[in-house]
């Protein structure tokens, strides 16, 4: 799924790549190449993610001081790309460690085996409606929304109500507002679909994108396209002259604006249509066959950890997993509590995203 992805502050650590992160000090990397040869076991833990993640460098060096381990971060593109690659190198993999595989996509990769179970330290303080694999190949991560996203300062001019629900997109009011997300290439776009399909069932998700298409929705390959260039709202959409007040992101995109706006706004300028939304949480998991297994345990460990859960939302844009993690006060002023998300079962997902995925094509793109 993922991001996965996902807002400014993520696009810009996504051009790092393939980045080593280390809290080396003056003699250490000194100390490494002397020992190097007689270590019996690899000081360094490979992360193998999508563009997403990213972590503050002093929270990242505190558990490389603390675990004697060196992280390095491979960056693999978007969440699906990333997956895709571990499950071609099953076995053999390219890391220790995978994260930003989320519940879109969660049967695909323990289908395929590509974990080795392990039951993380600080998974007792995991919510329990996250963990959905009781074998712990998987452990969660972190939470997020992907909602409508509507333009305040359109609709106040406008005098028209911003829409709250699915059943409000369709209205006449809202005729060729929305701009959406490719299910078939996008993360928030495939999480749309599955709003829909959580809301009216496999029997009725056709019906309503049908309406939809007919209200002038308008579908674009990804997220950076319909957040940063059609959307009316975001500082990247004005710039870009985007017209659409409307458009598939996340419930964590206000609080995201005001914190990258220049100068920063004292209200978000962005608004999260509530009864719109799908859950999405992220995994990782320790790779099987992974060189530095130990390692990877101490770096999943690491994920679920209460410093790295707090630090999370101002480095992701997303919510931590943990009963004892508390949101920064950007997040609790300026975002919103998604109540009753939709939601549709992993192994439903599994078993029809694919049908799903080609049926909302013909629908709606051919």
């Amino acid at each position: 799924m993922s991001t996965t992805k996902k807002l400014a502050g993520v696009a810009l650590a996504a051009a790092l790549g393939v980045t080593t992160l280390s809290a080396c000090g003056g003699g250490d990397a000194k100390d490494k190449a002397a020992g190097a040869s007689d270590a019996p076991k690899s000081k360094t833990v490979t992360l193998v993610s999508h563009d997403s993640f990213n972590v503050t460098d002093t929270v990242l060096k505190e558990f490389e001081q603390q675990s004697g381990y060196t992280v390095k971060v491979l960056k693999s593109g978007d969440a699906g790309a990333a997956l895709n690659q571990e499950i071609l190198t099953k076995g053999s993999p390219r890391g220790d460690v995978f994260f930003g595989v989320d519940n879109t996509l969660l049967s695909r990769a323990l289908d395929n085996g590509i974990f080795t179970p392990y039951e993380a330290k600080g998974l007792a303080e995991v919510k329990p409606e996250y963990v959905l694999d009781k074998e712990h190949r998987v452990t969660p991560i972190d939470s997020g929304d992907i909602c409508v996203n509507y333009d305040k300062a359109y609709f106040a001019e406008k005098k028209i109500a911003p829409p709250q629900t699915l059943d409000d997109l369709i209205k006449p009011e809202y005729k060729n507002l929305l701009v959406t997300e490719n299910a078939a290439t996008s993360s928030p776009g495939l999480g749309f679909l599955l709003a829909s399909v959580g809301k009216y069932g496999e029997d009725g998700w056709k019906d309503y994108w049908s309406k939809l298409k007919a209200n002038g929705v308008e579908v674009v390959d990804g997220w950076e396209q319909a957040y940063n260039e059609r959307f009316s709202g975001s500082a990247g959409g004005k710039k870009a002259k985007g017209d659409r007040p409307l458009v598939v992101s996340y419930a964590s995109s206000p609080p995201v604006e005001v914190l990258y706006g220049e100068p920063q706004p004292a209200e978000a300028p962005t608004g999260v249509s509530t009864g719109t939304c799908f859950r999405q949480i992220e995994f990782a998991g320790l790779l099987k066959g992974a060189k530095n297994e130990e390692g990877g345990k101490a770096l999943v460990d690491f994920l679920v950890s209460k410093k790295f859960q707090e630090d999370m939302p101002l480095q992701m844009f997303v919510n931590p997993v943990t009963k004892d993690a508390a949101l920064p006060e950007l997040f609790t002023k300026h975002g919103v509590v998604v109540e009753k998300p939709e939601n549709v079962a992993p192994e439903t997902i599994a078993k029809n995203r694919e049908q799903w995925v080609k049926a909302w094509t013909a629908l709606v793109v051919k």
